[in-house]
């Protein structure tokens, strides 16, 4: 079983994924997932749970992921009163909703049920169990957790194992009364699943199978074409409104020119509309093929008017894909776009600013550009005469716009919305060019490989060159700056950052249990050092500092030739 191609079939369940941190055999804190870094503290709320152990037999730091779910018949008796009368469409939004209530008490009458699938920290001194995902799961019960159903597959399981698992789980998922929306299948060998890298978000050790989703038959009406702040004019289908889980659904992406004739779509025929994932609602099919009206395709931008155009590309599966595009850079939905992602929370964090509030702005002639937030000053009279506006207002949001002044190389690189370049993406920039814009800038006009960065790739790499030589994006690059306060870095890491450093700029992974580090406080460490704080072992590893229990890591490391360090090694190595 704890074979390499050995790997674990359970069940995904559909809810809200929990982590939760233990410290002295007491539970220290809770969160949701979030966006894979940070999530919503939910501490409070978890001894309303109905399983969920606040003291375990287990005195080392254990962090422990699960899912917070609401049994299928809980759910059918409470989903009316839990909506205020009004019927809430499906359980997994209903306990997204209850586990980020502020009053516990509320959340207890949700009866929320926690299941562990996975043990992010700690369980070393289980011996060899300790890279079993399937025998830690098991240990997990001991400790008074209740656990996610699964089997294991031996590295020689059939076709027909495979299914016979699945149904398996799935009678156990309806005995339960668990809601489910498919299966996860990973590698059991947690040493394993590490040697395979990670997102930004989760290892590449698995997959996970959504069930097909149901369909409905309406009648497809019309497009909307909205334009987005790239210029890119997106289709989307507006037909008769049918209901779908427990939601009623009239509108569906229509992605682009060729997905619209691949349908054969027109005014009046029969399509199939599902809920992908039940979440995203989107046309599976159209029952009435052979009328295509390219009619449907405007010769003018909807919002400006200019005229419009056809760009095609060649797409990832080698199929032409032709998509609708306005170059007015004027064009208003454009800027509406382009300055609610500049103030949103992952940006600028302009708070009290909303969408409608920017289009009211941009429609008095208050916001041109972005840079425009910073002088709103200007218009201060005219806003506290607006509707909804007053004098309190207007501080408020004066208070926020000063506020995010205080800049950080990250945050900037995302306000000036790169194509494919995020937070995780600006992160690894941040490390590299050690908080220096300039520099990065520097680096994209002279076309820097940046593929040499951690999970880089050539798209990416394509896409900062060719926003840098657009005279505009430069020319906004450089101004906006001097509206910001670039936050200083700590003294101790600018100092560590020095000539004498050995790690500056390099690539760093630990590996194994260290004695002086949790694995948040390694990475930590090795980023205050001007070095990138690596999750897997590739050639462009520099260095792997290694603990007690390495795994697979130490192995790769060796049969690349990687510089290995012990921890004591690696703190002797900085800098004094």
């Amino acid at each position: 079983m704890a074979g390499r191609s050995a790997s674990l079939l359970m069940l995904k369940l559909d809810g809200l994924t929990v982590k939760l941190c233990y410290e002295n055999g007491r539970l220290v804190e809770a969160s949701t997932r979030g966006d894979g870094e940070t999530g919503e503290l939910v501490t409070h709320n978890i001894p309303a749970f109905y399983n969920v152990p606040v003291s375990i037999p287990y005195n080392d730091r254990l962090v422990v992921t699960g899912e917070g779910i609401i049994h299928r018949d809980d759910f059918e008796r409470i989903k009316g009163e839990a909506a205020g009368g009004k019927e809430t469409g499906n359980a997994r939004n209903l306990a997204a909703g209850s586990i980020r209530l502020l009053d516990p008490a509320a959340c207890r009458k949700r009866h929320i049920h926690f299941y562990a699938f996975n043990v992010i920290e700690g369980m070393e001194g289980f011996g060899k169990i300790a890279d079993s995902r399937g025998k830690l799961l098991e240990a997990m019960r001991s400790l008074g957790f209740e656990v996610c159903p699964f089997i294991l597959l031996t590295e020689k399981a059939s076709l027909e194992e495979l299914e016979n698992g699945i149904w398996h789980l799935k009678d156990t998922a309806d005995d339960k009364g668990l809601p489910i929306d498919g299966m996860v299948l990973r590698y059991n060998s947690l040493s394993y699943s590490e040697g395979c890298g990670r997102t930004g978000h989760h290892y590449k050790d698995g997959i996970a199978y959504k069930f097909e989703d149901g369909v409905q038959e309406t009648v497809f009406r019309s497009v909307e074409w909205t334009p987005g702040r790239s210029g890119e004019i997106a289709p989307v289908a507006v037909f008769d409104a049918v209901e779908i889980d427990g939601c009623c659904v009239s509108k569906a992406s229509l992605h682009n020119i060729s997905f619209i004739r691949d349908l054969e779509l027109h005014p009046g025929c029969r399509i199939l509309v599902s809920k992908r994932n039940m979440i995203i609602p989107h046309i599976e099919e159209n029952l009435d093929r052979g009328h295509y009206a390219d009619s449907m395709i405007p010769e003018k931008c909807p919002c400006c008017r200019n005229p419009v155009r056809i760009y095609a590309r060649k797409g990832s599966n080698g199929r032409i894909v032709e998509t609708l595009h306005c170059d007015n850079p004027d064009c208003r939905n454009q800027l509406l776009r382009r300055l609610v992602h500049f103030a949103g929370k992952k940006a600028m964090d302009i708070s009290g600013i909303s969408e409608a509030v920017i289009d009211r702005f941009i429609e008095k002639g208050f916001l041109h550009t972005c840079q425009d937030f910073y002088h709103l000053n200007c218009y201060r009279e005219e806003i506290i005469r607006m509707e909804g506006f007053g004098e309190r207002s207007y501080e408020k949001l004066q208070e926020s716009v000063e506020k995010s002044r205080n800049m950080t190389f990250v945050r900037y690189v995302v306000a000036m919305d790169i194509p494919l370049i995020g937070r995780t993406a600006g992160r690894a920039l941040d490390c590299f060019f050690k908080g220096n814009l300039q520099e990065f800038a520097k680096a994209a006009v002279d076309c820097f490989d940046f593929t040499s960065l951690p999970d880089f790739g050539e798209k990416m790499s394509r896409s900062i060159w060719e926003w840098f030589h657009n005279g505009e994006n430069l020319k906004r690059w450089k101004t906006l700056q001097k509206e910001f306060h670039f936050e200083e870095r700590e003294e101790e890491a600018m100092k560590d950052r020095t000539e004498n450093n050995p790690f500056a700029g390099c690539t760093v992974v630990a590996t194994g249990k260290l004695e002086n580090f949790t694995r948040d406080g390694i990475n930590s460490r090795i980023t205050s050092l001007g070095a990138t704080a690596g999750s897997s072992v590739t050639r462009k590893t520099d260095y792997l500092i290694c603990g007690e229990k390495p795994g697979s890591k130490l192995t790769k490391a060796r049969e690349l030739g990687i510089t290995v360090l012990t921890e004591q090694e690696f703190l002797d190595m900085i800098p004094a």
